[in-house]
């Protein structure tokens, strides 16, 4: 991990001139840019070739930079108590007098924003007079990065400067709960729902599916890598591979596992990551046997069934 100064202060310089750069988090690399400028903010959907209809997350360092664009409620102020900085983003309103820039959220008066825990990534945050808008370091639709290398795939010569902060320890993609009006989950993520459920006391309903698009991952196709993937399989297709829970013993170079012991959390830890490597070596097919629809499997399941549509 180079959690050192001179790659904050070089990564700091190519913000500060409203050039976009890879970031790490603890959930999934980003790529980020200055949240209050258009030109960098255009980049951003430039590079990943993103519709610019759906939202960015701006990341914050904490409350008090929060503060000046955000309408704070109680609601917030209590899952931000118990869960940040973390893996859960927020959707609030924004204030009338803003810096955000107008592409970040399609101008609407809404916003997504997150609280990374990622030491790099903190350091870096703040350091800045700004947030970072920073949706996943991938092409839009495709697999997110989970590691430098990952984003140096997706992206090649196109992105100036990847901030290195090692594999991400969560390996998806932040839960997203609505905050405007009564709660509602938008995307599932790193954070379970029923933590969420559980300390707040009370039902939230999920809506990923909407026919408009207020958060980032709730497009149909989504989380792809490419090539056709199945869930709720028995077996491989000729030429395809087959991903398992957890690891069988069976000796077949098309069998891939997500977890030693079944573990949920870590099966989602090393799910793009065992999607990007089948990829990798030439695949035609993936296969996915029933993930059980629990804990982090139900996050693991929206995953596949959006990779899914290709």
């Amino acid at each position: 991990m180079r959690n050192n100064q001179s790659n904050i202060k070089k990564a700091k310089e190519y913000l500060d001139n409203n050039i976009c750069i890879a970031v790490p988090t603890e959930t999934v690399y980003g790529l980020a840019g200055n949240a209050y400028s258009n030109v960098a903010v255009k980049k951003i959907f430039s590079l990943k070739k993103r519709p610019m209809h759906n939202p960015l997350i701006v990341h914050y360092h904490g409350l008090s930079s929060l503060k000046n664009d955000c309408v704070l409620n109680e609601k917030f102020l209590q899952l931000y108590k118990k869960f940040c900085p973390g893996p859960l983003t927020f959707v609030l309103k924004l204030k009338e007098k803003t810096k955000i820039s107008k592409f970040v959220n399609n101008n609407k008066k809404i916003i997504a924003v997150r609280f990374p825990k990622h030491p790099v990534m903190k350091n870096l945050l703040k350091k800045l007079k700004y947030p970072l808008a920073a949706p996943s370091a991938n092409i839009s639709t495709k697999l997110s990065s989970v590691k430098a290398t990952d984003v140096q795939e997706e992206f090649g010569n196109k992105i100036k400067f990847i901030l290195d902060g090692g594999d991400c320890d969560i390996g998806v993609e932040s839960t997203i709960i609505n905050l405007v009006g009564k709660p509602k989950i938008l995307r599932l993520g790193g954070l379970e729902v029923s933590k969420i459920k559980k300390f707040l006391k009370k039902k939230i309903s999920i809506n990923i599916n909407p026919s408009i698009k207020k958060a980032p991952g709730q497009s149909k196709l989504h989380y792809s890598p490419g090539i056709p993937l199945r869930m709720y399989a028995k077996k491989a297709k000729k030429d395809g591979a087959f991903i398992t829970l957890k690891k069988k013993k069976i000796n077949e170079k098309n069998f891939f596992h997500l977890s030693k012991n079944g573990n949920l959390k870590e099966a989602a830890k090393n799910l793009y990551k065992t999607l990007r490597m089948i990829k990798n070596k030439n695949f035609k097919t993936i296969s996915v046997e029933k993930i059980p629809n629990k804990g982090f499997g139900i996050t693991i399941n929206d995953r596949l069934t959006r990779a899914s549509k290709f």
